[in-house]
């Protein structure tokens, strides 16, 4: 019998005749590690597929962009995936836009025309997204600073197609008692790993700064323009620079986006998505015009599984877009007002 682990697990929990029936259980991971000899695997996977399906042939540049883009579907660039169904696909498609072209070779940029019509095909979620930011009916700044305002970072799935779209998040401090309070969980729209990822704030805010007196605080936090609620807690750092620039009246660059969960030490945490986040942000930035300020923090953790598309690739390289990778909420605090974090006296 074959199928999912959570299959698998659910059955073995509630039946207890299903341990007895089915007595031993394998375990067949979607990936596998990105070394030269599973490189060369692939490439003979790759190989053996062209002769089975009638294909053409494949030149050696459009072998590596397929590998390439294994390790894209893996989330990671030391990984390569195991779900060779979805590289049969891709070989099939860049066959089939060779065929149109009229050539007897599959090179590179047949591979890559399928891989972006395929995106294509699935991307209209995304697209009408896109375009209420065009048009204005979601808010967002690419450009100069406000206090307690930063861009936060999301991942949406349509099926099997994920992709990033930004959010503003604010936060307002007064004086009070009640500490942070997360609107989106008194609304009830606030999952259970969001509200814990808020109430580590109060814990990273009590430890820095209320050792000798108590912090009388209330702060308010919110993703505008969110109806349909929030989980995850990888926008947590966002959330800690937007309530540290309202406390401080230190506005926050709003030309760059944040993603990154934090610990009640301040170290930021990875993440999950990160290539869709930046590459979200990055088309919202090409909407409101590239000013070659703009750009991303992330976790230092996720530098290991940047695999961007292209574009964004080549606009970093020209110096018009940065990846900024931290380790801390200081190093981030900096980033994002351009004034050095200090100690509490």
């Amino acid at each position: 019998m074959l199928g999912s682990p959570y299959i698998y697990y659910m059955m073995y929990q509630y039946d207890e005749d299903f341990g007895k029936l089915f007595k031993i259980h394998a375990d067949f991971d979607v990936q596998m590690d990105n070394t030269r000899e599973n490189a060369r695997k692939l490439a003979a996977f790759i190989s053996t597929t062209v002769k089975k399906e009638n294909l053409k042939e494949f030149t050696r540049a459009a072998v590596a962009r397929v590998v390439e883009y294994t390790a894209r579907l893996s989330g990671s660039r030391t990984k390569f995936t195991a779900r060779f169904s979805q590289i049969v696909d891709i070989l099939c498609e860049a066959d089939s836009w060779a065929a149109m072209e009229g050539t007897d070779i599959i090179d590179a940029t047949h591979v890559q025309k399928a891989i972006a019509e395929k995106r294509k095909r699935a991307n209209k979620f995304e697209e009408r997204i896109q375009e209420m930011f065009k048009e204005g009916t979601y808010l967002i700044n690419t450009d100069g600073a406000i206090v307690g305002q930063v861009n936060g970072l999301a991942v949406l799935s349509a099926g099997e197609y994920t992709f990033g779209k930004p959010s503003r998040i604010t936060a307002n401090t007064y004086l009070g008692r009640e500490g942070v309070v997360n609107i989106e969980r008194e609304t009830r729209m606030s999952g259970a790993t969001h509200s814990k990822g808020v109430l580590i704030l109060s814990g990273y805010l009590g430890h820095k700064y209320a050792q000798s007196t108590p912090l009388s605080l209330t702060g308010s936090l919110t993703f505008e323009q969110l109806y349909d609620g929030v989980d995850g807690d990888s926008a947590s750092s966002a959330e800690l620079y937007a309530i540290l620039s309202s406390l401080s009246d230190l506005p926050l660059r709003q030309d760059l986006a944040v993603t990154g969960s934090v610990n009640q030490k301040g170290e930021i945490q990875p993440i999950g998505g990160v290539n869709e986040k930046i590459e979200g942000w990055f088309e919202v930035c090409k909407i409101q015009g590239i000013t070659g300020r703009q750009g991303v923090i992330i976790p230092r953790q996720n530098v290991k599984d940047l695999q961007l598309h292209e574009e964004v690739v080549n606009t970093v390289r020209e110096g018009k877009f940065h990846i900024y990778a931290v380790a801390s909420v200081n190093e981030g605090i900096e980033l994002l007002t351009g004034v050095a974090a200090g100690e509490a006296d």
